[in-house]
C-alpha cells in the first residue's frame, strides 16, 4: 500500500536583487524541479546525490516545514499541501524528521528529558521518557543531561528518540549518520532498521553515500540538480546501474579489500548552480558517456522506464558505458 506520494514537486526559491534592492531579480534557484516518487508503507526510500541537489529541501518541502511553488504531497491519501494549520498539526505527529546536525537540532538549554516530553505535550500525549531512551539504547540516566554532555551519537540517539515520542508512520532521515564516526554509524543505522522492523516505519533516508544506503534502503532514488535521474530496487541500482551518474557514485564506493582494484570515475567541476541549471540533460557538462553529443546539450531526456521497476533520465540508458 502506497504511504506517501510525491507528485511533479517543486521548490524554487526567488532570486534576490541585485545592490540595495535594485535592479533586475536574479535567476530563481531550482532547488527541487518536478520530483515524482511513491513510497510503500514499511518500507525505505533512500535519496542519494551530491552536496547542492536538492535532496534536504525535498525531504523538508515534503513535510511542509517549508512550502512548495507547486506539486503535490499525498501523505496516506491526505493532500499535505491543502490542510489548514489545525488538521496539519494533526497530520505531523504522523510525519517526523530526524535532522542532519545532532547538536545543532537540540535546545542546549533543555534537557534530554525536557526535550522528549515536549513533542508529548504539545499532541496531548502520555509516555515514558524512560522507555523511550531504552528504545533507542540509552540508559535513564541520560534523562537529566544537556546536549553538551552527550557524544555525537548518543545526541543522534535523543534525535531520534524525539521523532519516535509522537508514535509517526513517516520518518525523513535527513543525513542522520553523516556527522558521526564510522562504528557509529553502524549502530545507528542498525538502530533504525530495528526500529522499523519493530514499529513498521516507512523512512526517506536522505544521503550522500550510496555504501550507507545500500545497508537500509528497499529503493533508491538518484537525485542530481533538482531532478530524480535514476530510480530503481536496491539491488538493481547496485548491479545494473543505467545512469553514468549513479555509476559515478558508485565508482567512489570504497572497496572493504585493502589490495582490489576499481576503476573510478572521475567527474569533472563541480555540481552546477541550481539558478543557472545546463540547457538540455543538466548532468551533461560532467557526464563521461562516449555518446555525449549535441542531443544532450539541448534535449532534456525524460525519465523514463528501461526495465520494468528501473527507471532513468539519459538518452543512452539502454547502453553500456
Amino acid at each position: 500500500m502506497t504511504l506517501v506520494d510525491v507528485h511533479d514537486l517543486v521548490k524554487h526559491y526567488a532570486g534576490e536583487r541585485s545592490w540595495f534592492g535594485l535592479g533586475r531579480p536574479r535567476a530563481p534557484v531550482r532547488a527541487v524541479d518536478g520530483v515524482s516518487f511513491t513510497i510503500a508503507a514499511g518500507r525505505t526510500l533512500g535519496l542519494v546525490g551530491e552536496s547542492g541537489s536538492g535532496k534536504t529541501t525535498l525531504g523538508r518541502t515534503m513535510l511542509r516545514l517549508q512550502e512548495p511553488t507547486s506539486g503535490t504531497v499525498l501523505f496516506d491519501d491526505n493532500d499535505v499541501f491543502a490542510l489548514d494549520a489545525a488538521r496539519l498539526r494533526g497530520l505531523r505527529r504522523r510525519m517526523q524528521i530526524v535532522f542532519q546536525d545532532p547538536y545543532g537540532s537540540l535546545n542546549p538549554r533543555m534537557t534530554v528529558e525536557d526535550t522528549l516530553r515536549e513533542p508529548l505535550e504539545i499532541h496531548g500525549l502520555k509516555g515514558a521518557v524512560a522507555a523511550l531512551l531504552d528504545e533507542v539504547g540509552l540508559d535513564a540516566a541520560f534523562a537529566k543531561r544537556y546536549p553538551h554532555e552527550l557524544s555525537g551519537g548518543q545526541r543522534q540517539r535523543v534525535g531520534i528518540a524525539r521523532a519516535l515520542s509522537v508514535e509517526p508512520q513517516f520518518i525523513v532521515c535527513d543525513e542522520p549518520v553523516s556527522a558521526l564516526d564510522v562504528s557509529v554509524q553502524a549502530q545507528v543505522l542498525n538502530l533504525l532498521a530495528d526500529l522499523q522492523g519493530k514499529r513498521r516505519l516507512t523512512y526517506l533516508f536522505i544521503a550522500h553515500d550510496l555504501a550507507v544506503v545500500r545497508h537500509i534502503a528497499d529503493d533508491v532514488a538518484v537525485m542530481y540538480l533538482g531532478k530524480i535521474v535514476e530510480r530503481a530496487p536496491a539491488a538493481e541500482i547496485y548491479t545494473q546501474p543505467r545512469h553514468p551518474y549513479t555509476r559515478a557514485l558508485l565508482s567512489a564506493v570504497p572497496e572493504p579489500t585493502p589490495h582490489a582494484t576499481k576503476q573510478r570515475i572521475l567527474l569533472p567541476g563541480d555540481i552546477p548552480s541550481p539558478a543557472h541549471p545546463p540547457s538540455g540533460c543538466p548532468f551533461h557538462p560532467r557526464c563521461p558517456h562516449p555518446r555525449k553529443n549535441e542531443r544532450c546539450r539541448t534535449e532534456p531526456p525524460p525519465l523514463r522506464t528501461i526495465t520494468p521497476g528501473h527507471d532513468a533520465a539519459c538518452h543512452y540508458a539502454e547502453e553500456p558505458m
